[in-house]
């Protein structure tokens, strides 16, 4: 009779899990495809040891795990820096206030009302731009919300096409300095100034429109494309990192499943 008492469930202990098993997925995808996975992993590793250990009363060992344990929550504070950001960043991010993407986020139901984003005028606009060595920096919203950034350049609402990607980076434009923001395959603003990132291993041969690329992926879950003013190369972006890619047409399929 005890065996059952153990394995009875609750409603409230399926939620718990329920609730967990989310929380971890989410802090999954912040930080897989980064160097931050295989810490993440090892700090699972060691609560799994760690629980083992309790389970077999092995006091001396589960003691030293668990000083290690409590301890080191403060360093996962300084490790974790960016992706605690991020996870903060989406859960009150304004475009979770919207209830229908909320729900498209927790893949609960499908939403109907966001239009699917050009990816393909944009490359396109992007090789053509960089066959002329015409410099841009195109960011792509996700489910972070870049309105914070967006208020620091000139509001638009255009629908993309490659021809107005291309017009706005024309050297001779007024809007061609900076970066511009798309959404839901808009361009929701021109000119917009980015945080530029300060890590110290960026080749010196990127520039400033890299390092913005780098600083938004950072702070964002953002995807950003980059065009070389001086070699007229595609540079992809994403989580603070350069993606690396053949042709663009693994550069298409990179970013077809980065926004679906």
């Amino acid at each position: 009779m005890e065996i059952f008492d153990t394995f009875k469930f609750s409603v409230v202990d399926v939620i718990d899990v329920i609730l967990v098993a989310i929380l971890l997925y989410y802090f999954y995808k912040l930080v897989k495809g980064t160097v931050a996975i295989n810490i993440f992993v090892g700090i699972v590793i060691i609560y799994l040891i760690f629980k083992v250990t309790q389970a077999l009363q092995m006091t001396l060992f589960s003691s030293i795990l668990g000083g290690f344990i409590n301890v080191g929550m403060f360093a996962l504070i300084v490790v974790f820096q960016q992706e605690i950001r991020k996870f903060l960043l989406m859960i009150g991010s304004s475009n979770i206030g919207n209830r229908k993407k909320f729900f498209k986020q927790l893949k609960f139901l499908k939403t109907d009302g966001l239009a699917e984003t050009d990816y393909e005028a944009i490359i396109n606009a992007c090789t053509k731009m960089g066959s002329t060595k015409t410099g841009a920096l195109i960011v792509i919203e996700r489910n972070n919300s870049l309105d914070v950034f967006a208020n620091s350049g000139d509001e638009m609402n255009i629908a993309v096409t490659q021809p107005i990607i291309e017009s706005i980076f024309f050297k001779n434009s007024p809007l061609h300095d900076g970066a511009i923001i798309i959404a839901n395959n808009i361009i929701k603003a021109t000119r917009v100034i980015l945080p530029v990132s300060n890590e110290k291993n960026i080749p010196a041969r990127f520039g400033l429109r890299h390092r913005a690329a780098i600083g938004v992926s950072e702070r964002t879950d953002a995807i950003a494309l980059v065009v070389s003013e001086e070699t007229g190369l595609i540079s992809f972006v994403k989580d603070g990192q350069f993606i690396m890619f053949e042709n663009t047409d693994e550069l298409k399929e990179l970013i077809k499943k980065d926004l679906e």
